[in-house]
């Protein structure tokens, strides 16, 4: 697919922030971000998924070429039903990716391109060596952004981005350190129907990669859909809202007791450092982030 540069909303208030999303296939966003993207997008700022392959592996029975379009058409229909400011798709291919020299480029363009306030993507750590390269080239790209010579066609952003990855359960060589936790139980409905656009995956890949080769979805009825993508496909944002029960405290009061779904992020080492608590500003916590000035702290 080709991808086309970002383009600004005009006429938007200074206040109102870029969130940068890279994920290693189309769907991988929507599942670590989609609820924040939600929220963000409501407030009026501008959220832009990646996915840095195409995924024309995903599947049991679709060709590769048939399997890439009909996954950039989910994306698309996801990006709508998200508010989305874009959702780009990069034609790398699934499985192969490699934290190559023309891949870093690419995405020094993008970050540079898009010029976001804070970049999400995965750990380094994960079981699937998409997400891994994808997780080594925004670490490399998080020095690189700030170099004029190295893809000197496009200049160097302004302000030197945020990194941050999101949530995963995995322990080896280091846990996950849930920074900031975002409650998104007031939006987990659209979060729902944006996954739900992902058919390719939902409900044929992944339930054929669990060994299920005879389910088949077409009988059911939208609500029945969403009734299962929240049983099978959300366990891990009640994994996070369980896990981290005494962080949404907190955040929340006595109300976090109810909460049920979290989206949780752990601030990078790579890229502008900042405190704690503005990271959490840069994100939904209470339903609203801080606007006006960042008041971040400086790279030492």
């Amino acid at each position: 697919m080709t991808r086309k540069p970002f383009q600004p909303q005009t006429g938007a208030p200074h206040s109102h922030r870029t969130y940068l999303v890279i994920g290693a296939h189309p769907d991988d966003p929507d599942e670590v971000f989609g609820g924040c993207a939600i929220k963000l997008s409501k407030l009026g700022h501008h959220v832009i998924f990646v996915s840095v392959t195409n995924g024309d592996a995903g599947h049991f029975s679709m060709t590769p070429e048939a399997l890439a379009k009909r996954r950039y058409a989910e994306t698309q229909a996801s990006a709508a039903m998200g508010g989305l400011a874009d959702y780009q798709v990069l034609d790398n291919h699934d499985g192969q990716l490699l934290p190559s020299l023309e891949n870093r480029a690419q995405l020094v363009r993008i970050i540079r391109e898009v010029a976001p306030d804070l970049v999400i993507s995965h750990r380094s750590c994960d079981y699937h060596a998409d997400h891994r390269a994808t997780a080594q080239l925004v670490q490399d790209a998080a020095f690189l952004i700030r170099v004029p010579l190295y893809c000197p066609a496009i200049p160097i952003p302004a302000t030197w981005p945020i990194f941050c990855s999101a949530w995963d359960g995995f322990r080896q060589p280091t846990p996950f350190r849930p920074d900031v936790c975002v409650a998104i139980d007031d939006v987990i409905q659209t979060k729902l129907a944006m996954l739900d656009c992902h058919g390719s995956q939902f409900y044929e890949w992944l339930p054929w990669l669990d060994g299920e080769q005879a389910f088949d979805q077409s009988h059911r009825t939208q609500t029945e859909r969403l009734a299962y993508l929240e049983e099978r496909w959300l366990e891990s944002n009640r994994r996070q809202a369980d896990q981290y029960r005494s962080q949404l405290g907190q955040q929340h009061g006595e109300s976090a007791g109810a909460i049920r779904y979290v989206e949780s992020f752990e601030l990078s080492e790579y890229g502008r450092q900042i405190t704690v608590q503005e990271f959490a500003a840069l994100l939904p916590t209470l339903g609203r982030i801080q606007s006006g000035g960042s008041g971040m702290a400086a790279q030492p």
